[in-house]
């Protein structure tokens, strides 16, 4: 897929307000690869296990048709396949009976894919791709998939949007409803308790004073009436008091519930940030794809995106030489100066080595406990936390990124590790592309 597209899709989703404007920037993405290939979205219904609408992008319009297609219509193995989502799973022969069942225009000479969009383990939709059928060429689906991935990130920052603005809707609601409770069980207790006040005295006002009659009038009729008065209203302002406690305790759940909601809010807000800073570093690999058509300046702005993100003081990026079993040093940022360009480590020596062998990234938060750790011995690590990172494009390695000597003065943890593994596969696919590892070989040997 030429790059240009691509990179123009990232900056539109990352400026569409919607679904609809996203789906319309995927759909002229599809034009610009075949006109005559036909996308449409279908938003899953959960509860009813239904496809319940159709959305088809048709030039600067957004056609909406009802679908009410089931999955269940679909083969189990697809089906499976949808609910995973991460992957098109192609129709083949039977192309033509569900492109009808999911309102795709006739004739039906066409290849059907569908895939998934999954969002935090749940189905959301499902994006369906028509291509006419070639004898020769590169499948649409296949320069098409990159386009496809920007739009699924894009759905993502929607639906984590649409999950913020329901958690600060409920939480106002919900503040609402207990101040209104607190309010009005307030106004209450505080009735009662005047009432309570007001009645022993007007009780005593119509009484005649116990201990002023004489001892020959204070019969014991109205000594037992005398006290069981003050018994019930004893007994009444007991109940006001438990009615009271009551109250502070639901008011203590209901503080609980808005700190509860709180945190659930700033937990999907940083999510969204996160979504937000990938979407700008794939735009910015992109563009860097666009814009260079020198390899070196496209490999030491590679280089740069990873370390700047990663705050790394010292890094390097090394590809696969063009000898069997070696790594050559493409780019490098504070490493030390007789350790030069071009430089070549074998596969299994040191740490760059071991890790392009095995293919595992290697994470060590302080050298310093490392003891006997073989990078203590290595010329490319020499102090530090740091991360060494395979760059593997369709099971190929491509290089080892290193990064090492974070600014921050804190060390590298696993969610570092997580964060690079979208870089890392950002270079592969960059550098496969543009075939960076024998375009700058060639290069350094020239000069």
């Amino acid at each position: 897929m030429p790059p240009r597209p691509l990179a123009s899709l990232a900056l539109a989703l990352g400026a569409a307000p919607d679904l609809d404007a996203a789906l319309l920037a995927l759909g002229e993405t599809l034009s610009e690869l075949d006109r005559g290939a036909q996308l449409a979205l279908f938003p899953y219904d959960a509860r009813r296990e239904l496809l319940r609408e159709r959305l088809s992008p048709n030039g600067t319009a957004l056609v909406r048709t009802e679908a009410e297609a089931s999955l269940e219509h679909l083969p189990t193995a697809v089906r499976q396949t949808l609910l995973g989502g991460a992957r098109f799973v192609e129709l083949t022969d039977r192309s033509p009976d569900y492109g009808r069942l999911l309102g795709f225009a006739t004739p039906m000479d066409g290849q059907l894919a569908l895939r998934g969009v999954v969002i935090e383990g749940h189905l959301v939709s499902v994006l369906a791709l028509l291509e006419p059928r070639r004898i020769f060429g590169a499948r649409v689906l296949d320069r098409f998939a990159p386009a496809v991935e920007l739009f699924e990130l894009c759905v993502a920052r929607f639906w984590e949007r649409e999950a913020r603005d329901e958690a600060v809707k409920t939480l106002e609601e919900v503040t609402q409803h207990v101040h209104g409770a607190y309010v009005q069980r307030l106004a209450q207790l505080e009735r009662e308790l005047d009432a309570a006040r007001r009645t022993p005295a007007a009780g005593v006002a119509t009484l005649p004073a116990l201990d002023t009659l004489p001892p020959r009038e204070e019969t014991r009729a109205e000594r037992v009436a005398a006290e069981r008065q003050a018994a019930q209203q004893a007994e009444a302002v007991r109940r006001a008091e438990r009615r009271a406690q009551r109250l502070e305790e639901q008011l203590a759940a209901a503080s609980v519930t808005v700190e509860q909601t709180q945190v659930e809010l700033l937990r999907r807000g940083e999510t969204l940030r996160q979504t937000e800073r990938t979407l700008y570093l794939i735009d910015r690999v992109l563009s860097l794809d666009a814009a260079a058509h020198d390899p070196r300046q496209l490999v030491d702005g590679l280089l740069a995106l990873v370390g700047d993100d990663m705050q790394a003081q010292r890094c390097s990026l090394m590809l696969r030489a063009p000898e069997p079993d070696n790594l050559y040093l493409a780019a490098a940022r504070g490493l030390s100066p007789h350790i030069t360009e071009g430089a070549r480590v074998r596969l299994g020596e040191g740490v760059a080595g071991r890790v392009a062998q095995s293919r595992e990234p290697m994470l060590v938060r302080d050298v310093r406990d490392a003891g006997s750790h073989p990078l203590l011995r290595d010329q490319y690590f020499t102090s530090g936390s740091f991360i060494s990172f395979p760059l593997v494009y369709h099971d190929e390695l491509v290089g080892v990124v290193n990064l090492t000597n974070r600014a921050t003065q804190a060390g590298y943890t696993d969610a570092d590790v997580e964060r690079v593994r979208l870089l890392g596969l950002l270079i592969a696919l960059v550098a496969t592309h543009a075939r960076l590892p024998e375009r700058l070989v060639a290069h350094l040997e020239v000069a």
